[in-house]
């Protein structure tokens, strides 16, 4: 299947962001190089969540879980493994567990999903410190590598980069045909004949497995890794949020919303340490109530609203036609 002019377009576009983006750790350091690492953490793990959220529209609380288990990954396995087969590691881990997630529960109400995919994390982390005190009589493990924040901020570049080559395959495949249908109506799915459960959990392992490298590659960062902080429900919620903010109509409406959000918490954990958690519950109500397609569905609506003004004779299915080419 050929490229169209307009995925030419954008496939270039894309390109030239990455390489200007790669340019930063040269050219930068500090504090701009460090809030640049967290922007490529979050952009990777929030367009990952987007790629099951999205077009099935369940709300998965799960990423502080696949986080946990990639991070974990690496503080287990670093004295015996080179950090590339670790990251290998995590992402089959990471998938292993979506995979036994999503075959409990995503045959189930997508409530049922919610509501588990938010205790995952907790559960995990309570196996885990009653294993590190139990066994190994601590409570933590040390991370030493010769990585830079340099090579992190590269690392997760190339990830959130594959993460969108990933996604605009399944897009176009079969798959993704079939991820749209059920987001529009899972039983008329169901009526043509697709497998609906065994689609949602293919990609929900494709996208635990992102966020489990994500996890991975930010493993030297702790030095010392705890449960509290590995499986942390704080990365759920984030992750939530910010793509919400941005929009999951499109692929790359995650990254619309990251830049702003991670910027307003640098912010606020900086000057109101003890108030994190407020801030992020406030954001989530005001983007719910606010933007519920995000800043991309805005946009869209003002595009539709410039065509209609400009064009007032067009039918709809022409206006939907110019808009789908504009997009």
């Amino acid at each position: 299947m050929g490229l169209h002019r307009n995925e030419m377009v954008v496939a270039a576009f894309g390109l030239a962001a990455v390489a200007l983006l790669s340019l930063l750790p040269l050219v930068s350091e500090g504090f701009a190089l460090s809030l640049g690492v967290n922007l490529m953490l979050y952009a990777a793990m929030c367009t990952a969540w987007a790629l099951f959220s999205g077009p099935t529209r369940l709300v998965s609380l799960a990423s502080a879980a696949f986080f946990g288990v990639g991070t974990y990954s690496v503080a287990l396995g670093l004295d015996s493994l080179p950090f590339g087969a670790l990251l290998l590691v995590a992402a089959l881990s990471s998938a292993a567990l979506a995979g036994l997630v999503g075959a409990a529960t995503l045959r189930l109400s997508g409530v049922y999903f919610v509501i588990f995919s938010l205790g995952l994390a907790e559960l995990i982390r309570q196996i885990v410190a009653w294993s590190q005190s139990r066994f190994a009589h601590k409570m933590g493990l040390y991370v030493f590598t010769d990585l830079t924040e340099r090579d992190l901020y590269w690392m997760l570049l190339a990830l959130t980069s594959l993460v969108f080559v990933v996604g605009w395959l399944i897009n176009r495949s079969r798959l993704g045909f079939a991820l749209r249908i059920i987001g529009d109506d899972e039983t008329v799915a169901r009526h043509v004949g697709i497998a609906t459960a065994r689609t949602k959990i293919i990609l929900f392992m494709i996208s635990g497995a992102f966020i489990g490298i994500a996890g991975a590659i930010s493993a030297p960062r702790y030095a010392y890794i705890e449960p509290q902080a590995a499986f942390n429900p704080m990365i759920s919620f984030q992750v939530v949020i910010i793509a919400l903010l941005g929009g999951t109509r499109r692929l790359w409406g995650p990254l619309v919303g990251v830049v702003p959000f991670i910027i307003l918490m640098e912010f606020i954990t900086s000057r109101f340490p003890n108030h994190s958690s407020v801030v992020v519950g406030v954001a989530f109500l005001a983007i719910v109530y606010l933007l519920p397609d995000g800043v991309t569905g805005l946009l869209e609506r003002l595009r539709d609203r410039i065509l209609r003004r400009a064009e007032p004779g067009v039918s709809s299915t022409t206006r939907n036609e110019i808009g789908e080419k504009a997009a």
